[in-house]
């Protein structure tokens, strides 16, 4: 399903730096209530995207780490950025005792890594990222970047533009290609 309130962008990145630098781009445009979701394999460079949005949402950095065993890790920036971790969280239930579900919709963004961990635990208006490796250039990320829900099609829409027509994009960004 396509349209105002869903679109898919595909982008390419070149370099960790490139990911950040796209990540940066997002945690710019987060507002609260915003929920992403982030997929791909170990090494994928979710945690590099996070690192990203967070320096974007104005976080210092030096707060920012993966919350692989506190499962969910808040940080303070220019609106609170809540950073879930479900690689180890086998169910609903277990998620439920952390909390998890409290700061969807709430005053904050939610980012979340390994999403596909726990069927179900995000809304349906979600921004979801997936990042996979190129297997012929291991520095070479392609992320396919699904906005469902007029917000969060929005937020695809500005991170499948072309880098040309973003301000402070520069030409080794990545390469965006976008289905509208």
């Amino acid at each position: 399903m396509e349209g105002a309130g869903r679109h898919l962008a595909r982008v390419t990145t070149r370099s960790a730096r490139a990911t950040a630098a796209l990540g940066e781009l997002l945690g710019r445009a987060l507002r609260p209530g915003d929920v992403v979701a982030l997929l791909g394999e170990l090494g994928a460079g979710k945690t590099q995207l996070v690192r990203g949005i967070c320096r974007g949402a104005r976080v210092p950095e030096r707060e920012v780490a993966s919350p692989t065993f506190a499962i969910v890790a808040s940080y303070r920036g220019r609106l609170p950025v809540h950073h879930a971790d479900l690689y180890r969280v086998a169910d609903e239930d277990e998620l439920h005792a952390t909390g998890f579900f409290d700061l969807l919709g709430g005053d904050g963004a939610v980012l979340v890594e390994w999403a596909d961990r726990v069927p179900g635990a995000l809304p349906g208006e979600r921004l979801e990222v997936r990042l996979e490796h190129d297997p012929r250039r291991p520095e070479v990320r392609h992320l396919a970047i699904d906005g469902m829900g007029e917000r969060h099609a929005a937020l695809a829409r500005l991170l499948g533009a072309p880098a040309r027509r973003r301000p402070g994009a520069g030409r080794r960004a990545g390469r965006r290609t976008a289905r509208r």
